[in-house]
């Protein structure tokens, strides 16, 4: 058992959470089919505690990538259309803090956030948990603590990667461990899920010889559960993923996770949302998810990212958030055409949404437009139709992060424009 100054087991309080948004991604469910995922902005710790009532034990695979006590400041990648070998050119933002006023701090806040996962496991399922050197040897006995004798430590792994350091006194620090473990004997393993092909020396040895293997001879066609130590390229070199959140996993790393831990149908969360890459490859992958983080950079990048694997999405947010949305957005005209909707705007848009018959309570996005992370471009037109007499809102979302409301009493009385 490790013991820090002010170990303590809590019993946090539950959030509130606040439902602001069902998204229907190009109109995809809509008005009535249930959400294939939740993304909640708040702190996990009471988020996760809100949804004991209706998720402990019930989680069949938890990915956690939390802050690794690396007392650094990242900052977000904000620019689009930029050129990605000028760095000094590039438009930054706040991305997330991951500093701590000591090794006890920061010890404490993983371990209520550990246990409150363990809680809400599944009896088969599976926690990895992502780190690297500064903290992963902590980790490992807060999660023996955690799990106990019924608990079941299945792999350390190494995740391996390649990229510039400055280190110049030791060897360059490039791999993360993950600690994966299970509620019990009874886990879920895909091991046909995530076979790869055996090196082609090795194929070339066994067909050459009958006594490689000392006889024994693999299913070369079939292929070989991957070893403990995996090399898949960071995100940074990975151009076609890159959303510009700092510390961003490739997909290839979840896919191998969610594939070989859960079963179509399955609930994967992830409450160290970041990028999003858990529930993108959730959703690619057929199973439910949940993910939250209480940045609202990265909720909304998740957001953009789940869009375009038309997931139906409930937005949701914890109470003692308050959404700011703006009163005025500027010069900003909305038009409507019989089967479409237009925006201009001097505004940096991001993302905007329409939802064609507001309640007032909770937004129904119907069609959506985002920026392109890389050229930067923005469809300025939907395809939408809308009722004569429907109260319409128009939502946009800045690169800053702040939200405007556009509300219409009714489009026939809007004369087609307004400001």
């Amino acid at each position: 058992m490790l013991n820090w100054k002010g170990k303590r087991s809590s019993d946090p309080e539950p959030a509130t959470l606040i439902q602001d948004e069902l998204l229907y991604p190009k109109g995809r469910g809509y008005p009535s089919a249930q959400p294939d995922g939740r993304v909640i902005l708040g702190d996990n710790l009471s988020v996760m505690s809100a949804l004991l009532p209706e998720y402990e034990g019930r989680i069949n695979l938890i990915y956690a990538d939390p802050p690794f006590f690396t007392n650094r400041k990242f900052s977000a990648r904000v620019g689009r259309g930029e050129d990605s070998r000028k760095p000094s050119q590039w438009k930054m933002a706040e991305g997330y803090h991951d500093s701590w006023p000591d090794l006890d701090s920061y010890l404490q806040f993983l371990y209520e956030r550990l246990a409150l996962m363990y809680r809400l496991l599944a009896p088969n399922g599976t926690l990895y948990l992502h780190l690297d050197w500064h903290a992963d040897a902590y980790a490992r006995l807060i999660l023996d603590e955690i799990f106990g004798s019924e608990g079941v430590f299945i792999n350390e792994i190494i995740w391996t990667y390649h990229g510039p350091s400055p280190i110049r006194t030791a060897f360059n620090r490039k791999h993360d461990t993950i600690l994966v473990y299970a509620k019990g004997k009874d886990y879920t393993f895909n091991a046909d899920a995530v076979r790869e092909p055996y090196n082609p020396n090795t194929v070339a040895t066994f067909n050459s010889s009958r006594k490689a293997g000392f006889g024994k001879v693999p299913d070369l066609e079939r292929g070989k559960v991957p070893e403990d130590w995996w090399y898949f390229p960071v995100v940074a070199r990975l151009h076609n993923e890159r959303t510009g959140y700092p510390t961003q996993k490739p997909e290839v790393l979840l896919e191998r996770i969610i594939r070989a831990s859960s079963n179509t149908g399955d609930l994967v969360a992830d409450f160290f949302c970041g990028s999003g890459t858990t529930s993108v490859v959730a959703a690619k992958n057929g199973r439910r998810f949940i993910t939250s983080d209480e940045s609202v950079r990265a909720v909304n990048t998740a957001r953009n990212r789940l869009v375009e694997t038309k997931s139906i999405l409930s937005l949701e947010r914890v109470s003692s958030i308050k959404i700011n949305a703006a009163r005025s957005a500027g010069k900003t005209k909305i038009r409507f055409a019989e089967d479409s909707v237009s925006l201009k705007t001097a505004l940096e848009i991001d993302f905007w949404e329409v939802d064609p018959d507001w309640d007032g309570k909770i937004f129904k996005s119907v069609a959506q437009a985002q920026r392109h992370v890389r050229s930067g471009e923005l469809p300025l037109e939907l395809k939408i139709k809308i009722g004569s007499r429907h109260r319409v809102c128009v939502r946009l979302v800045t690169v800053q992060g702040e939200e405007f409301l556009l509300n219409i009493q009714a489009v026939a009385d809007a004369a087609n424009s307004f400001e």
